[in-house]
């Protein structure tokens, strides 16, 4: 996952806290961002580019498989 996306989540949670607690801001900020990132590598993701590949991967496969249900069905109806 892009660590840019976890740093904005962080930020948009430690600007939604209350003004008053402005000094404590930062860690909070860091403490946010430390936890989302060890609770997005702890979920299994996979990259969009990995997802992509998988996708190709079974879009082939389905085609070779329609291919192979007609062929049977061919040679089927010819027993």
């Amino acid at each position: 996952m892009d660590p840019k996306i976890l740093d904005d989540i962080s930020r948009r949670i430690a600007a939604a806290l209350p003004a008053g607690i402005g000094t404590i801001k930062a860690d909070l900020e860091k403490n946010i961002r430390a936890a989302l990132d060890s609770t997005m590598s702890n979920m299994n993701l996979v990259s969009r580019q990995e997802f992509e590949v998988q996708q190709k991967v079974l879009e082939r496969t389905r085609t070779k498989i329609e291919a192979l249900e007609k062929q049977l069905a061919e040679l089927e109806k010819n027993i």
